[in-house]
């Protein structure tokens, strides 16, 4: 006897089948990207270090040890920088993919929301590189002189920059972390304005995590994060859910008791109807 396939178990792998086709073209679109960027590799090198070479003392540059090294570097750039150029088709397949279990409203503040992260996030980067890395960076050739001389490694140096430029992309995105989480519901404006003085504590603390090993890096990204929570209380103060989204308010729950007692009467009547055409039927089972 045949088995009739179940449908969750039909709709899970069509999910499951669109998810692989989605990721084919995100990763079909990064290295197209990579092999655009890797002609360039040199160049993107050559603008990433600008900040430490501009500061460097005389007589020092950057070595490498292994004779694979520069290669290896340069091909992490190109995958990062194919990355970067392939983000917008990454981020329509990201959308066409989650895209039908959205509700409208959802739909409409999806793409303000990746704008501003994808903004705030390449502002973070920006601020990393001209404002952090030169001043973290004199603050570590400081410790050369005439018996210690400054050489960093070409992948030390790309693999510091990636992680601090990182760090601080992600850093930027408090305003539409707070955003999200005040809209479904998670946090409550006024929880977060009594809780300023955590909001800062905690700020301090990712600051001194995620920046340079320097008072002055530690500084430069709590000043800024510590603003762009501020700045998140303000955007979400003006798209949080409304009172009844999180309170019942009296009218609602009495509105909702009379509607529930409205159908239960129904249907009290429709059975009470029934039962009487029931009792009206002439019994076929007498003789």
């Amino acid at each position: 006897m045949a088995t009739i396939p179940d449908s969750s178990e039909n709709t899970f792998i069509g999910h499951l089948l669109e998810l692989r086709r989605r990721v084919l073209y995100a990763v079909l679109a990064i290295f197209v990207g990579f092999l655009l960027s890797y002609p360039f590799a040199q160049q993107i090198y050559t603008i990433l270090a600008e900040p430490l070479i501009r500061i460097m003392p005389a007589g020092s540059h950057l070595i490498y040890t292994s004779l694979p090294e520069v290669f290896l570097t340069y091909v992490q750039l190109s995958l990062i920088s194919g990355f970067v150029l392939a983000l917008p088709v990454v981020l329509y397949q990201f959308w066409a993919f989650v895209a039908p279990g959205l509700y409208v409203h959802e739909r409409r503040l999806f793409f303000p929301l990746i704008f501003v992260s994808v903004t705030l996030f390449v502002v973070g980067v920006l601020f990393a590189y001209f404002v952090v890395f030169p001043n973290a960076f004199r603050f570590f050739l400081s410790f050369s002189g005439t018996d210690i001389t400054a050489m960093p490694k070409v992948d030390n140096y790309l693999s510091l920059i990636v992680k601090f430029s990182l760090a601080f992309g992600l850093a930027f995105q408090i305003p539409v972390l707070i955003v999200v989480l005040v809209r479904v519901g998670i946090l409550q404006i006024d929880t977060l304005r009594r809780g300023r003085r955590y909001a800062f504590l905690i700020c301090a603390v990712a600051a001194a995590i995620l920046s340079p090993p320097d008072v002055m890096s530690m500084v430069l990204l709590l000043i800024p994060m510590y603003l762009l929570f501020e700045l998140g209380l303000l955007f979400a103060a003006r798209v949080a859910p409304r009172p009844w989204a999180t309170e019942r308010p009296e009218a609602a729950t009495a509105a909702e008791s009379t509607h529930e007692d409205d159908i239960a009467a129904a249907m009290d009547a429709a059975e009470a109807s029934f039962r009487r055409d029931d009792e009206d039927r002439p019994d076929d089972r007498k003789p």
